[in-house]
């Protein structure tokens, strides 16, 4: 399903569409995942620990942009369900160092479906190839923008 493209006109610019549906996508997968009993920064963090193990909770904060502080409440509200556990880091003792449990990991495989269901959801409009050539052109804006890929921006607000 090829749709033809005209010039904008009068109407929303591409900006807001864009804010506009990453709103809608951001309030849609916070309740999707609610199901889980999980936040977005929750489950970003979960990733995040499942993508690097053994990084410490300074580097993480560092690598989503959150205060250390605001990430040491949610490492505790992971380790506290048993999703992510701290150890001693060997090279640093002062350090600990952030990995994923078995249990989490079983979660993670959980909000992978989720997120295809979301993606699914948000993108129902389109073929597989638009799909495809949209996430080119949004992966480009946000290199551009400077974002670091695969860490939401609000975790610089939280």
């Amino acid at each position: 399903m090829t749709t033809e493209v005209s010039p904008p006109g009068p109407g929303p610019g591409s900006a807001f569409l864009l804010a506009q549906i990453g709103a809608h996508a951001a309030m849609r997968f916070a309740e999707r995942i609610g199901a889980l009993d999980l936040t977005p920064p929750q489950t970003g963090l979960l990733r995040a620990v499942a993508a690097a193990p053994g990084q410490s909770q300074q580097t993480l904060a560092g690598i989503l942009g959150t205060p250390p502080s605001r990430l040491v409440a949610l490492v505790d509200q992971l380790d506290e369900r048993g999703l992510v556990e701290r150890r001693r880091n060997p090279a640093d003792r002062r350090l600990h160092a952030l990995h994923v449990t078995a249990a989490g990991e079983k979660l993670l495989q959980r909000i992978a479906d989720v997120g295809r269901e979301h993606d699914d959801a948000m993108c129902a409009a389109l073929d597989d190839g638009e799909r495809a050539t949209l996430r080119v052109l949004l992966g480009r804006i946000a290199d551009e923008q400077g974002l670091t890929p695969g860490v939401h921006p609000g975790y610089r607000h939280a």
